[in-house]
């Protein structure tokens, strides 16, 4: 488990393309996949069209709508959301997820500190692409570029601005480096004017980014 303050060690090289970070080209692991995908393309054996219809459901919507259920019930229960943060790994399983890749998690807490003051956490995975998958789903490309590695470590509020995420300076950022052996989960600030609100119309503001900490929840007028 690891935290940054925005000082890297290493990962000088990142570009920028789209708006997000994004690597020069495939990782090794992604290009071979993508060699193995178009082979079955050629053969007829899977539809291209299916196949991205299904990383992108679980890249946006079946994996994150359990991370979203958790945060949501973090918001509304005091009891499960300092079960959350004293044991997340045994607070996720109670509410039935959990597995391969999601065995020793930790959750972070955005908003204000015993001390007064503000914190934003963000998550990446400095070494290759370690994510929770059984409340995130799969990680989305750039998540797994080396640019975003790089610099969500180097310069964390330059990335987050990218996502359309603007921090008050006084706002410190927490950098988290995702491991094999520590993943996490990060709670965003609860948004006003959601007081009374259930939990299933609160999970509705969570967004993959936001349990991420490349984004923030949806303000309650944009709740589906």
């Amino acid at each position: 488990m690891a935290s940054h303050d925005g000082h890297p060690d290493a990962h000088r090289d990142a570009q920028r393309h789209e708006g997000h970070a994004h690597a020069a080209g495939p990782d090794p692991m992604t290009e071979r996949v993508q060699k193995l995908e178009a082979l079955l393309v050629e053969k007829g054996y899977v539809d291209p069209a299916a196949v991205e219809a299904l990383i992108e459901a679980y890249e946006t919507r079946i994996g994150p709508r359990n991370g979203a259920q958790v945060v949501a019930k973090a918001w509304s229960d005091p009891a499960y959301r300092q079960r959350l943060l004293d044991d997340a790994t045994a607070a996720i399983a109670e509410l039935g997820f959990g597995g391969r890749q999601g065995e020793h998690m930790v959750a972070v807490e955005n908003g204000l500190t015993p001390d007064g003051g503000r914190v934003h956490n963000l998550v990446v995975c400095t070494l290759c692409s370690c994510y929770p998958w059984p409340v995130l789903g799969v990680p989305p490309t750039w998540y797994k570029s080396a640019a975003y590695r790089s610099r969500a470590v180097l310069d964390p509020r330059g990335i987050l601005a990218e996502f359309g995420v603007a921090l008050p300076d006084d706002t410190e950022i927490r950098v988290w480096d995702s491991t094999a052996e520590v993943r996490y989960l990060v709670v965003p600030e609860r948004p006003a004017g959601t007081e009374g609100w259930p939990e299933e119309r609160l999970a509705a503001l969570v967004t993959r980014d936001a349990m991420i900490g490349t984004g923030l929840a949806l303000p309650p007028e944009q709740a589906a």
